[in-house]
């Protein structure tokens, strides 16, 4: 009865003698050593088990070890526990194998995900940097490069092909940017977009730049994903051991800089890190501290720039346009803070800011430019394609009681990428009265075909295209052909950065554009510096006044004013 107890053991049991020979192999044990049937002929695992066996005899040791048998999926791991022992005489050695391919491989699991990209199999940030920190002990006096490299415009392909096509573009570049590599380099993903690359050993900088130069040209070419083409470039930035850093930390923050540098000269590029990219890294830092401290202490306020009926001279609406008071009072323009505030995820809370604003002023808006005119307020692409910022964006609005009077402004990137914009975000603004409006159209991925499919209220064709409008034929055509389609889908046209007479009389004499906006009529305002007996109306007409008349000669230029 013991014996068959023995033999139905799920565990692996053996004992062997000083020869070598098996006196007890239960069933389990003979399945891992591959010993199972009568005619079996003696397996790899056998003899290896036998000769260890035979060691440990001579040694008189314990020992205990993970084993492994078979292959793929029918691998099995085993840890196994050998104890020699002394028993009538003799000197036997008692094995016994548990089964442990289960908890193997879910540790393998961890072991990866720790330590690899699940998605391109790479290694992960702490490998490379585990790998850099033992090149800097090992060989002190070596070289190597770290260069930190970036997907180009990565969300946008994300937005517009999906995130499937997104990961697949990921895998690709890694197998690319990987062919050339030797066995003594190290690609890694550190994040989304993000890969750092170690090149290790070289002999000077000219070594380097050859090979990123051939990267960047090798991913010139397109990728086929899914049937879609796609082409993605790539930004560089690299950093030189021991001239840029002596530690892994400050190597990478220099590739970083370098990297940084590239995105604003033009993308698609590498650049190595110099001294001077230190010293701009070190000033953007102190912008980005003096804008989160800005937000924190809502040093910000809203300057107003009316929309005018070029026809019947009336303000149509206005845009509210965010300013920020610097730590001098000195108020600064969006183009010094709008895109950082986008990059370091501060919009949001921003554009809040410039409701809560718009809300707290209403009587004084209402005052100086109508109780009817629209409200624009400037929405980030972005933010228009986050449902979570969008939803309590409209939650907002409609807490102000008088949601009609509003007016979303996004860029055409928000309905041609594929975000939920047109389809979920869009219907919560119509069912508040929120009308919404194209800004800067034709800078962004404009076609006429796309505008087809636009459900908006406004479009307001971008300054580039009505700068000097009544001396560029081709520009005229294009604004033909936007003014056409815009008609025909019941869009209102707004024509943007009006500032002399000369485009302001071709618009009124060669198109049937009613509505512009520009400093030609009047520069953005801060209701704080309208005096109440001077209506907006009057200060127009003082502004008018007071220029060149070449400039004010016509009619509309000095007489009435703009009706609320």
């Amino acid at each position: 009865m013991l014996g068959d107890v023995i033999r139905m053991l799920p565990v692996g049991v053996t004992v062997q003698d000083e020869h070598g020979r098996f006196l007890l192999m239960n069933d389990a044990a003979a399945v891992q050593l591959g010993m199972a049937g009568d005619e079996t002929p003696v397996s790899q695992e056998f003899s290896q088990r036998r000769e260890a066996g035979l060691e440990l005899l001579r040694a008189g040791r314990e020992a205990t070890a993970e084993e492994s048998f078979g292959h793929g999926a029918a691998r099995q791991v085993v840890l196994t526990s050998h104890r020699p022992v002394r028993i009538s005489g003799r000197n036997l050695l008692l094995s016994s194998s548990v089964d442990i391919s289960e908890q193997k491989a879910v540790e393998d699991h961890l072991f990866r995900s720790a330590y690899y990209d699940e998605l391109t199999g790479l290694p992960s940030r702490r490998v490379i940097e585990h790998r850099v920190g033992g090149l800097l002990q090992r060989e002190p006096h070596g070289r190597f490069a770290l260069a930190f490299l970036d997907i180009d415009n990565f969300k946008h392909i994300n937005d517009y092909y999906g995130h499937a096509v997104g990961d697949a573009l990921l895998v690709e570049v890694a197998k690319r940017i990987s062919l050339d590599l030797r066995e003594s380099d190290m690609l890694s993903r550190i994040s989304g977009d993000e890969f750092l690359l170690l090149l290790t050993p070289i002999q000077n900088e000219a070594e380097v730049a050859d090979f990123i130069q051939f990267t960047l040209e090798r991913l010139k070419a397109p990728f086929f994903i899914d049937g879609s083409e796609v082409f993605a470039s790539i930004s560089i930035g690299v950093s030189l051991y021991p001239e840029h850093g002596r530690s892994y930390d400050v190597l990478c923050q220099n590739a970083d800089i370098a990297m940084y540098r590239v995105k604003n000269e033009g993308k698609g590029m590498a650049a190595f890190f110099d001294a001077g990219m230190e010293r701009e890294a070190q000033a953007r830092m102190k912008v980005e501290q003096s804008l989160r401290l800005a937000i924190l202490e809502k040093r910000f306020c809203c300057a107003f720039q009316p929309k005018v009926d070029i026809r019947t001279k009336e303000i149509k609406g206005i845009e509210a346009l965010v300013r920020l008071r610097d730590d001098e009072g000195v108020i600064q323009a969006p183009g010094t803070f709008i895109n950082l505030a986008v990059e370091l995820g501060l919009i949001d809370e921003l554009t809040h800011l410039v409701l809560a604003e718009i809300v707290k002023s209403i009587d004084s808006i209402n005052e100086t430019f109508g109780h009817d005119t629209t409200i624009s307020i400037n929405v980030a692409a972005k933010q228009a394609g986050n449902t979570e910022f969008m939803c309590s964006f409209a939650k907002a609005l409609e807490a102000t009681g008088f949601p009609r009077r509003f007016m979303i402004e996004v860029t055409e990137d928000a309905f041609v990428t594929k975000s939920h914009f047109q389809d979920e975000i869009l219907p919560i603004f119509r069912q508040l009265g929120v009308g919404i409006s194209i800004d800067d159209f034709g800078i962004g991925y404009s076609s006429l075909s796309a505008l087809a499919d636009i459900t908006a209220d406004e479009i307001k064709i971008d300054r580039s295209f009505i700068t000097d409008i009544h001396k560029r034929p081709r520009s005229q055509g294009i604004l033909r052909a936007i003014e056409s389609l815009s008609e025909a889908l019941g869009m209102t046209v707004i024509a943007e950065g009006i500032e002399s007479f000369e485009e302001l009389a071709y618009l009124q004499a060669a198109t049937k554009i009613r509505h512009a906006q520009g400093y030609y009529f009047s520069r953005p305002i801060f209701l704080e510096e309208l005096r109440p007996a001077i209506p907006i109306a009057s200060e127009a007409r003082i502004s008018l006044a007071s220029r060149p008349a070449q400039e004010s000669r016509p009619a509309y230029a000095r007489r009435g004013s703009y009706r609320r």
